[in-house]
């Protein structure tokens, strides 16, 4: 009888022991769990100091942003390929800016021009060359783009206006203090480049 009574208590000392251990390790998972799940929407938050007034602002993938870094990647160089002055470290300066933003098919269109003359005749007239966004269409499945602007080209005795149109593909790289988008644009070609406008300036 003593016997019994012994082997029915280590029965219920094994079963609450069971129970506690089961208890203590969903407990453990539980805790576990939370705090992973707390600590990845806190990575997800970003606060802001506007002055001293913390912002909230939400994290964002670039799958949700491409279509603006595509776009903005795009405007960005075509204002350093196409904004020029008459003066030779600034053209330097630009292009090389524009050429961390494009492959070797943008820098194949710099060597023509410079072969020409085109950056020589720039100082020669003192011509001061400005891009003008009109839009750009970007194809978020195949990643290509067309971009549609003109350009204010103006000289000592007038100011001729051109329209412009050129198209490529876009394609991921890292980001870098150069290429903050992380986009390099590829296959870049010209469409129409063609004048619409000019006009003389007045002479004083």
């Amino acid at each position: 009888m003593v016997i019994k009574n012994l082997e029915n208590k280590i029965k219920l000392v094994l079963i609450i022991c069971s129970l506690f251990l089961t208890g203590c390790v969903i407990i453990s998972i539980s805790s576990i769990w939370t705090a992973r799940t707390m600590v990845n929407d806190a990575h997800q938050k970003v606060y802001v100091l506007d002055g001293n007034v913390p912002i909230l602002v939400n994290r964002s993938t670039m799958e949700e942003t491409l279509d603006v870094e595509a776009k903005s990647h795009v405007e960005m160089f075509h204002q350093f390929f196409f904004t020029l002055a008459p003066d030779d470290k600034y053209i330097k300066y630009t292009t090389e800016k524009a050429m961390y933003l494009v492959d070797e098919t943008g820098l194949a269109q710099y060597n023509t021009l410079k072969e020409k003359g085109f950056y020589s005749n720039i100082m020669g007239t003192s011509a001061v060359f400005s891009i003008f966004c009109d839009s750009i269409k970007f194809n978020k499945d195949n990643m290509e783009f067309t971009y549609y602007g003109r350009q204010r080209i103006e000289r000592r005795t007038s100011i001729l206006m051109r329209e412009l149109v050129t198209a490529g593909q876009l394609k991921r790289v890292p980001r870098t203090d150069n290429n903050p988008h992380g986009l390099l644009i590829t296959n870049w070609r010209t469409l129409l480049n063609k004048d619409i406008e000019q006009k003389t300036k007045n002479a004083y």
